[in-house]
């Protein structure tokens, strides 16, 4: 299915997505000043909504609109599923404070627009396929993670300045010979962070180790269902603070996302790290979870 035959949600209505637009004055678009998830269907439902809509109502909160957030937003993201004849998709959902005058000070009185696009995914689960071609290579970047004191790092906003700026290192520093596909990103005092879309784990003498809260991290979805799934298995994961080194010279090391799910990371700025038991342990756990929980009535 080409882009040109998905439709879209915009605003309550289900449109073609080549006439899916929003005002030119929406301050989503002037300001960066709106919300959004990225999520997952497997088999025509949403993997872990009520962890991805909570997250996306914070935001909201921390923006000062949570009030006037839908309560329908779950229904709007089902039908665009099921107008697109899609099972198996990447869901983007975003919330902004929505179309106001020109000025940095919000008006009180909020309108805001929801928006849902669609992109088909291969199925997941046990009998589906990684949504990525290869384990990802990494590089670390010169840009730092925005600091909790200028921006809460538990925000999912529009603003994502910081993953474009460290995604745009990695395009300068590419060669025919080496190009990485994820940034490592750190705090500005030099600690692991995460990818510019992803969380990091890496395995260290039986330990699964993956940056903590404190860290001025986003906290994934998939990062907390990877770590449940770990301390379902009695395995030791400790969140702390952890230099690249560290990540350099782990046993074996990963990443996670709403799309990649569990990828394993190859490389760390051209040192190979690579998979591992606890990583193909944790990926067919996560399989396994998906299958039961979204394509068990197959």
């Amino acid at each position: 299915m080409s882009d040109r035959e998905y439709q879209y949600h915009v605003d309550g209505d289900l449109v073609p997505a080549a006439d899916a637009t929003v005002s030119v004055r929406d301050r989503g678009f002037m300001y960066g000043d709106a919300a959004f998830e990225t999520l997952r269907a497997y088999g025509g439902t949403v993997f872990r909504w009520p962890a991805h809509e909570a997250r996306l109502r914070r935001t909201c909160e921390t923006l000062g609109f949570a009030e006037a957030v839908p309560g329908d937003l779950r229904d709007r993201v089902q039908e665009t599923l099921r107008a697109n004849d899609l099972e198996d998709a990447y869901v983007r959902l975003s919330v902004s404070r929505g179309v106001q005058p020109g000025k940095l000070t919000p008006d009180p009185d909020v309108d805001p627009t929801v928006v849902v696009i669609v992109k088909e995914l291969p199925r997941g689960g046990v009998q589906g396929t990684t949504p990525w071609d290869d384990h990802a290579v990494v590089q670390t970047v010169k840009t730092r993670r925005t600091p909790s004191e200028a921006v809460p790092a538990d925000a999912k906003t529009h603003n994502y300045l910081n993953g474009i700026r460290a995604r745009l290192e990695l395009r300068r520093a590419a060669t025919d010979e080496f190009a990485a596909d994820e940034a490592l990103i750190r705090t500005t005092d030099g600690a692991i962070a995460e990818g510019a879309t992803s969380n990091v784990f890496f395995v260290d003498g039986g330990v699964l180790k993956t940056p903590s809260d404190d860290c001025d991290i986003l906290p994934g979805v998939t990062r907390d269902a990877v770590v449940e799934l770990a301390q379902n298995e009695d395995f030791q994961v400790e969140a702390g603070r952890y230099e690249v080194g560290d990540l350099r010279d782990a046993d074996e090391a990963f990443l996670t996302n709403t799309t990649w799910e569990i990828r394993p990371i190859a490389s760390v700025d051209g040192i190979e790290v690579g998979t591992g038991p606890m990583t193909k342990l944790l990926s067919r756990l996560f399989d396994e979870r998906v299958e039961q929980r979204h394509y068990v009535d197959e």
